[in-house]
């Protein structure tokens, strides 16, 4: 939504069922179809690729708590794949990470006080055939409600993952984050704010005009 925001026609692909995406859709494994387009040259219809491979085996949450506690299970890592076919497609690219050790260039961070929104949401960014300034990061205005280690706090943003323990409800999550199109539990806990994508859509769009003027 935030590259539709920034000016761009988004086509999306993802392996799972997601019949609320508001734009053009392909079900499938995203290397694979990734890959197809390079084949076919269809990838030069486009001029920007976003890559989101999936977090869990170097997120925070699965490095940290899940470890030391002998919780979860083993996880695919598939950045270095991703990267490899976006290093073969030609385009600029954007992978995204949350924070943990994913590994990925940090060329970007972005945090939702950055955009006054009710979330915190740290995000990772590396940029391929592009480069941009980094925004500088404020500093948080509070807590993340909910309960944490046993503490309870109060606090201006909401935690937008899981349930119980003062986590944020769906209603919540969509006004923190600014997403409207859907209302889907597991969808809203794995997406990041369009004002994000947005941001980084302007950032190339204004990056790429600079190089042709």
């Amino acid at each position: 939504m935030g590259y539709h925001l920034a000016g761009f026609a988004v086509d999306g692909c993802d392996i799972a069922h997601r019949p609320t995406y508001p734009f053009a859709y392909h079900r499938g494994d995203a290397l694979d179809y990734l890959a197809h387009l390079i084949t076919t040259g269809d990838i030069e219809r486009y001029t920007l690729v976003h890559a989101s491979p999936p977090c869990q085996a170097s997120c925070t949450v699965t490095v940290g708590t899940n470890a030391s506690r002998g919780w979860g299970s083993t996880h695919v890592d598939l950045v270095a794949p991703t990267r490899e076919l976006l290093d073969a497609c030609g385009l600029p690219y954007v992978i995204e990470q949350p924070n943990g050790r994913a590994a990925i260039r940090k060329d970007l961070t972005l945090c939702g006080e950055m955009f006054g929104l009710g979330v915190l949401r740290h995000r990772n960014f590396e940029l391929g055939r592009w480069t941009t300034p980094k925004p500088l990061h404020p500093r948080h205005r509070g807590y993340v409600r909910g309960h944490r280690h046993g503490v309870r706090r109060e606090g201006p943003y909401v935690a937008a993952y899981g349930k119980g323990g003062g986590k944020a409800t769906v209603p919540e999550m969509q006004h923190a984050m600014g997403i409207t199109w859907t209302d889907v539990h597991a969808e809203l806990t794995e997406a990041i704010p369009p004002a994000y994508t947005r941001w980084i859509g302007t950032a190339f769009l204004t990056a790429r005009q600079e190089v042709l003027a």
